[in-house]
């Protein structure tokens, strides 16, 4: 009799309708990997920002959906279907299911790991829809796993240089300047969600995973386009990563280029790729001249990502550790002190170096 294996997607989650936009707003900004301040003051804060973004952030959704609430549930869920059949491929003789763990609205972590304890699944993984790690994001939502689940568990931390991940890019990117009309004078913005510097500062490897993969890809298209990573979704007054995405949009359009925009960290589509980047950003281009405008699609479930699901999800099966990322150990130059394999590797100091390089 085979194994029941559950795979568990961590991503932020989405309200579903008007009414829960608020209270979602509120949750991610009482989240303290997002705003680093004592419990008082940041559940202060949170009542705050969310009440005053809720109605403009409202109005964002009402363009995506009629219902006004995000698709990212609607999208995950047929991603978490397309893994399942692409995963009884390669596991014949076990079953193996998916559930999904949002951070920030329902279906909630703890929701899931309640789920996961129901089914009584004989092997756990963390597969984070987070391609990169950050504090803020697989951070966060393992937390929240600790806390609401206190079996074993093997957890992919990231897999942003896996190589059908990166071609998976490639061939969306490709696609878009195809349906362009394939112009020459190119700009391809890769657009990440920002963080505060300070995040950064304190050791979150995210912004150089960003980068690091806005290399890869740009070494694999052609070789005249201009390729610039950038930050986009700034919120509060902290200074954050750039470059911003606005300023990129801006420049590249003054110069009467061609601009592709692509979304690097997220897979989903949802408001930050249909509205931020594919109808915000886009009035931006018009009114300063771009010649085109071009919006990415995420990955959604392109063969190549759902073939690196797969992939890091059998890894983590077979691995003996506890936590793996998609170059096996530790991904991360040791100045990353925010990647997770410092904590869980304290006890193979030589390991981690040897893995960081």
């Amino acid at each position: 009799m085979g194994r029941r294996i559950a795979v568990v997607l961590f991503n932020l989650g989405g309200p579903d309708k008007p009414a829960s936009v608020q209270p979602f707003l509120q949750n991610l900004f009482r989240d303290p990997a997002i705003i680093r301040a004592p419990l008082p003051l940041r559940w202060f804060l949170a009542r705050l920002i969310s009440r005053t973004r809720a109605s403009a952030v409202i109005k964002n959704y009402a363009m995506m959906d009629a219902g006004g609430g995000s698709p990212l549930l609607r999208e995950t869920e047929v991603q978490a279907k397309a893994l399942e059949a692409e995963l009884a491929k390669r596991l014949p003789d076990d079953e193996v299911k998916c559930f999904i763990a949002m951070r920030y609205w329902h279906p909630f972590t703890e929701e899931a790991a309640a789920e996961v304890k129901r089914w009584r699944a004989d092997g756990v993984v963390l597969l984070p829809l987070y391609p990169q790690f950050s504090t803020t994001t697989t951070g966060s939502s393992l937390e929240a796993w600790k806390k609401a689940f206190n079996g074993a568990a093997k957890t992919v931390c990231c897999f942003p240089f896996e190589e059908n991940f990166v071609s998976a890019h490639v061939d969306r990117i490709l696609e878009a300047h195809k349906r362009a009309g394939a112009p020459e004078q190119v700009t391809l913005l890769l657009s990440a969600h920002g963080l505060p510097e300070q995040v950064v500062r304190d050791g979150d490897p995210y912004q150089w995973q960003c980068e690091t993969l806005a290399e890869m890809i740009a070494g694999r298209v052609p070789a005249h386009w201009e390729v610039i990573p950038c930050y986009q979704s700034r919120v509060g007054p902290l200074k954050w990563i750039g470059p911003a995405t606005e300023a990129e949009v801006e420049r590249a359009a003054n110069a009467k280029k061609h601009i592709l925009i692509a979304p690097i960290a997220f897979v989903s589509e949802h408001i930050e790729t249909l509205v931020e980047l594919g109808e915000e950003y886009r009035l931006i281009a018009e009114a300063d001249g771009a010649a085109s405008y071009t919006r990415v699609e995420a990955l959604g479930t392109h063969p190549g990502f759902i073939h690196t699901l797969a992939q890091e999800t059998l890894a983590a099966l077979d691995m003996n550790e506890k936590i793996r990322s998609c170059a096996g150990g530790r991904l991360c130059p040791s100045g990353w002190t925010g990647c997770p394999h410092v904590v869980t590797h304290q006890k193979a100091g030589e390991r981690v170096k040897e893995l960081a390089g």
